[in-house]
């Protein structure tokens, strides 16, 4: 994921890190609450994983695995799903 980060435009990364520092301390609930992250379930072939806005153009595409409160970050990619 770093090397993901050192190629993203700087306040995408510092977004990401705020993201990912509620996500730690308080759950990926949190991110819900916070309407500037757009947080949304996906559908179609990305059906079980969610997205959370990190500028208009770049989203975190992410999976949560209840039983084991893990947060896996599958990309942070351009908005083109």
């Amino acid at each position: 994921m770093a090397k993901i980060c050192r190629k993203l435009p700087k306040q995408v990364t510092k977004k990401y890190e705020l993201w990912k520092a509620l996500v730690f301390r308080h759950g990926p609930e949190i991110i819900r609450s916070f309407p500037g992250f757009g947080d949304e379930k996906l559908t179609g072939k990305r059906a079980g994983q969610r997205s959370s806005r990190l500028s208009l153009q770049y989203r975190v595409i992410y999976k949560v695995e209840r039983s084991e409160v893990t947060v896996y970050v599958l990309g942070i990619t351009p908005h083109d799903y």
